[in-house]
């Protein structure tokens, strides 16, 4: 029995965006705890390569090219799960991008694109995947949201909006899923070292002002976040529901130092 508090055996689970950073890293961290792991992501030859590559060491993975942020390709995905599992333990919703500009020089294309990517995406996925989840009666979701969606990081506001949508959106779902036996939880990372993260990290001035901000002076690695998303699906967090846990080395705590 303590044994089974800390695994996911036999658990059915979707991530999106999860061929690289963050995504990769959950999809790996709940397959080698034994769940059966479905990825989604726009490019084919990244889900091809991923799947093969765990299926090779024995992990039970599969894999499916679509993009979240568009109606048809959601309600594929969906179809796709009731036809081979008729049920869904674990959502993650991981998927998300970012465009770093003052707030004034936006387009509202742009705008259309971080919104539908980064929140529409998640919110349609929670409400497609509600009947499958309620099914299993030891459903999880997890949002992957960001600090940015705790405060204020210097540029991308709307992908600021968006993460504090998320985190909004798990605690109403956590309260309004309790008694279908769905938990609902959040994880906001830090600089994480992902290729959307690294783009800014190159600066080696950007970089020291981020490291000045976190308590650890470290940047953090996929896995950090992965292992707090495992956490928050095992039967050991079985109280725990609407909540978001900073992945951050303490940088949001660190009001002045």
């Amino acid at each position: 029995m303590q044994n089974n508090r800390w695994n996911l055996e036999g658990r059915c689970a979707l991530v999106t965006g999860g061929t690289k950073g963050i995504g990769a890293a959950i999809a790996e961290e709940l397959l080698n705890l034994g769940a059966d792991v479905l990825i989604v992501a726009r490019k084919e030859l990244e889900v091809n390569q991923a799947v093969t590559e765990w299926r090779a060491r024995g992990l039970n993975a599969s894999g499916m090219v679509a993009d979240v942020s568009q109606p048809a390709d959601r309600h594929n995905l969906i179809q796709l799960i009731e036809n081979t599992w008729g049920k869904l333990d674990i959502l993650v919703n991981n998927v998300g991008t970012n465009i770093r500009k003052k707030i004034g020089e936006y387009t509202p294309d742009e705008y259309n694109y971080l919104l539908q990517t980064n929140l529409t995406s998640a919110f349609e996925l929670c409400r497609l995947a509600h009947p499958f989840l309620k099914n299993s009666k030891q459903g999880n979701v997890v949002n992957v949201s960001s600090v940015a969606g705790l405060g204020h990081v210097r540029t991308g506001a709307i992908y600021g909006m968006t993460k504090a949508a998320m985190v909004q959106l798990s605690k109403n779902l956590a309260a309004e899923w309790a008694l279908d036996g769905i938990r609902v939880n959040c994880v906001a990372p830090w600089y994480i070292r992902t290729p959307l993260a690294e783009q800014v990290l190159q600066n080696q001035e950007y970089a020291d002002a981020v490291l000045s901000r976190t308590p650890t002076r470290t940047i953090g690695n996929p896995e950090d976040v992965a292992g707090a998303v495992a956490f928050l699906c095992m039967p050991a967090a079985a109280y725990i529901t609407g909540q978001c846990i900073a992945v951050d080395g303490g940088m949001s705590i660190n009001l002045f130092g």
